[in-house]
């Protein structure tokens, strides 16, 4: 077997075992990235529902006791859900919920309950992304980062002829290179 010939079927090898090992840590940043990229949009990490509110006001900081956060949270159907309150600022009440919280104007009584609860998937995908396991999934992850440009380089070299890299496939190559370029010539 001529030496050409050996080094592309170690190519085309390396290129298919490395796509099938990686294919699910592929899923998973693409997932995350996506969602990373809209977080101005959503909160890829939580739904957030809200809810206006009306307790009785007027609220007195200087009298509020633990029984009166339990007693309002009791009309709301959450006493069991406390965790804790402060008065963030003169004219307004904050209690903090498993799973949310209750944000009441002291004068008026109007207020808004909100429920935060992760987001099956995106949660999980983004905090892998983010990098937060830590030791080591930062190795797997630089060992990934180092399996995507085997990966390029050696789908590059998988087809021969017209559509390889010496014919269409230099083309399209081409424009994948240019396209980020055009952008860091805009933005930067």
């Amino acid at each position: 077997m001529k030496l050409t010939a050996r080094i592309r079927k170690w190519n085309q090898a390396t290129h298919r075992d490395l796509g099938y090992f990686f294919a699910g840590m592929t899923i998973i940043y693409s997932l995350s990235g996506i969602a990373l990229n809209h977080i101005d949009d959503w909160d890829p990490n939580y739904a957030i529902t809200r809810y206006d509110i009306q307790v009785e006001g007027p609220i007195s900081r200087e009298s509020f006791t633990l029984d009166d956060a339990l007693a309002l949270l009791r009309d709301l159907g959450e006493e069991d859900n406390y965790k804790k309150h402060y008065f963030p600022d003169d004219a307004t009440m904050k209690i903090f919920l498993k799973g949310g919280s209750v944000v009441v104007d002291m004068e008026t009584g109007a207020g808004i309950l909100e429920y935060a609860r992760r987001r099956s998937v995106f949660f999980e995908t983004n905090y892998l992304h983010y990098n937060n396991p830590k030791k080591l999934w930062t190795w797997f992850s630089d060992i990934f980062a180092g399996a995507l440009i085997i990966l390029a380089v050696s789908g590059l070299f998988i087809l021969k002829g017209k559509k390889g890299i010496t014919g269409r496939g230099a083309w399209l190559t081409g424009i994948g290179i240019l396209i980020p370029a055009i952008f860091l010539l805009i933005y930067l």
